[in-house]
């Protein structure tokens, strides 16, 4: 009896290659290759390059988005395409070049420009993907976490862990654009998302504005934890993190800097990253955001990361080298650093185009996920 099924066609492929440290080619060794690939066999001695490699070798590319491009496109789609049950989101993905296609920024990360016209709502719904919101520009767009309406400002971070019912609504007069970060392909990768529909109108009292959201009430206090809820959790129980506290922790680095005393990253250099005030670890179980201030003329050391981050420009404008790839980049503009690739950022920020006369970058990636597997490893080159 045959251990085959006659019903399934192998998609392996398997060629006998004269190369050094393969097997001699004949006849009979290339008759052993055509009974593995009938049986779905792959021997590890013809693939250990690919399986295998030195190094991190991401499908991603370097790639970078203009945010004039993607707010003229995404205010095109608010002509055009409305917000309700099947699309569910007004929202448009980078997908990298090197990713054949797919709706993915990295290998492991989603990021899209999400855009709702004034007046709309965008449908309550839950899934076990992690996601944010950061904006970048503009107000007026509440998010409604759980039955909790919380607002969404220029600079805010708003993380929202998996299996949370959300929902958001536009109170303004005017459209606004804001990203979202997920880990979507990470989760289809592994086979491990669910999604459900929640309710089609929300309540009358989830379309109030508090200044402050009722997470913030409890959580937004630096180094005081309410007593009442200290329990650990996976995910960040803050639902907003807001702009004047991340641009006073960023001038407070520079600062003392300036003044001699130790703070900064590297020379010119401040950075903050947002974290779970249950466990002073990441924000999500699968996504690390951090928020990077470099001052003008400053140019940090090349550093390679395992992992893969997804970084917008918040204000000012500067010279970014990704790999062999380099770019002048501008408020909004979005671009994607694969795995193990070396990133280097040059300020040349103005008080023309910065408010805090520095380059100043929001940035997220999958770091959490790596450092659980023990597989997050980096290099900082020193600047010549």
């Amino acid at each position: 009896m045959s251990d085959h099924n006659p019903n399934v066609v192998s998609p392996v492929t398997l060629t006998a290659e004269d190369q050094p440290d393969q097997p001699l080619v004949t006849p009979e060794l290339e008759d052993l290759y055509r009974g593995f690939a009938k049986a779905l066999l792959v021997p590890l001695w013809t693939r250990i390059g690919d399986l295998m490699p030195p190094h991190p070798r991401s499908k991603a590319q370097p790639h970078r988005w203009e945010w004039g491009t993607l707010l003229d496109l995404a205010g095109r789609s608010g002509d055009l395409v409305p917000v309700g049950r099947g699309g569910e989101r007004r929202a448009i993905a980078l997908a990298n070049p090197g990713l054949g296609g797919q709706p993915y920024a990295t290998p492991t990360l989603w990021a899209a420009v999400q855009y709702l016209m004034p007046g709309e709502d965008a449908p309550e719904h839950r899934h076990t993907q992690n996601a944010f919101r950061f904006v970048v520009e503009g107000d007026g767009v509440w998010t409604v976490v759980e039955g909790e309406p919380v607002p969404m400002r220029r600079g805010d971070f708003l993380p929202q862990a998996g299996m949370n019912w959300h929902a958001h609504h536009n109170a303004a007069d005017t459209p606004m654009a804001w990203i979202d970060g997920l880990d979507i392909p990470f989760q289809c990768g592994v086979e491990a998302q669910f999604f459900d529909f929640g309710r089609d109108e929300l309540a009358a009292d989830e379309r109030t504005t508090p200044d402050l959201s009722r997470s913030e009430r409890l959580w937004a206090h630096p180094g005081l934890a309410p007593v009442s809820c200290l329990t650990p959790r996976e995910s960040t129980p803050l639902l907003r993190y807001r702009w004047e506290d991340t641009d006073a922790a960023l001038t407070a680095q520079l600062d003392l800097e300036r003044t001699g005393h130790p703070g900064t990253v590297e020379p010119g250099h401040a950075l903050v990253r947002y974290t779970n005030p249950t466990t002073a670890r990441d924000v999500l179980p699968t996504i690390r955001a951090q928020f990077h201030r470099i001052r003008s003329g400053t140019e940090t050391a090349p550093r390679r990361e395992t992992g893969s981050s997804v970084y917008q420009v918040f204000d000012g404008s500067g010279r970014v080298t990704v790999g062999d790839t380099s770019w002048s980049v501008q408020r909004g503009d979005l671009f994607v650093v694969p795995s193990w690739t070396p990133l280097s950022i040059r300020s040349e920020a103005a008080g023309a185009d910065s408010g805090s006369g520095a380059l100043d970058l929001f940035q997220f990636s999958d770091a959490p996920v790596l450092t659980k597997l023990n597989l997050f490893r980096s290099h900082t080159e020193e600047n010549a």
